[in-house]
């Protein structure tokens, strides 16, 4: 008859615990804020990730492209993001695999952004992270976000994190369907402003892609100054 100690060990190096999840978030990037402007999509992110209570990295990547037509946006736990990462470079390579002269837009992949989280969530292993798409295919401007249990919806401006506190006051109160390139960068560069200012979690380096019609996307990163009284 086994040992309590040896059936410990045993069970311990069963397959059952084999493959590890992320059960609680560790290293995690707040605010993402976004909005349709005119012709396009504007989305802003700090680039800083805390590890707990502490501002541990500077220079954290929270928004990518996907595929031709879209950008993601995503706070939360940076390695589930990567995951996320991971099931959409796989879709963008087997719809690319087809070579039928069509790529996923971007309410494709929210749809298939939806159906992942909901599903992680169903197996009580969710990923960490709440997600904003936005896109341009055809003309069509998309703007959606995705909890982390699934729940999902479009709008002209989206906010996650203490941006859904903090910047949706400011992007209710000045935002217009006919928002020039110009007034979206001004409120976008408010909205982190007010984020850097309240937001212990924010740093003062931005990531901004600006997504344009017919495939056109520029990433920048810089900073904010900033304002005296």
């Amino acid at each position: 008859m086994e040992s309590n100690s040896e059936t410990k060990q045993h069970t311990l190096l069963s397959s059952d615990y084999g493959i590890q999840r992320t059960q609680y978030p560790y290293v995690t990037g707040t605010s993402v804020v976004a909005l349709k402007y005119k012709d396009g999509i504007l989305m802003a992110a700090d680039m800083g990730g805390s590890y707990g209570s502490t501002l541990r990295y500077k220079s954290v990547e929270r928004i990518k492209p996907v595929g031709k037509h879209s950008i993601i946006g995503a706070s939360g736990e940076i390695s589930d993001f990567q995951e996320i990462m991971r099931y959409l470079d796989e879709q963008v390579l087997n719809d690319n695999m087809w070579d039928d002269r069509n790529s996923l837009g971007p309410k494709e992949i929210h749809s298939y952004l939806t159906r992942v989280m909901y599903n992680r969530r169903n197996k009580f292993d969710p990923l960490w992270n709440t997600l904003i798409l936005g896109g341009v295919k055809k003309g069509q401007k998309f703007l959606g976000m995705v909890t982390m249990i699934g729940v999902n919806f479009e709008e002209n401006h989206i906010a996650t994190g203490f941006g859904n506190h903090m910047a949706q006051p400011l992007l209710r109160a000045e935002w217009h369907e006919n928002l020039t390139f110009e007034e979206g960068v001004t409120l976008l560069e408010k909205c982190m402003r007010v984020l850097l200012y309240r937001d212990r979690s924010a740093v003062n380096k931005f990531q901004v892609p600006l997504l344009f019609p017919y495939n056109c996307m520029r990433l920048t990163c810089y900073g904010l100054r900033f304002l005296g009284k």
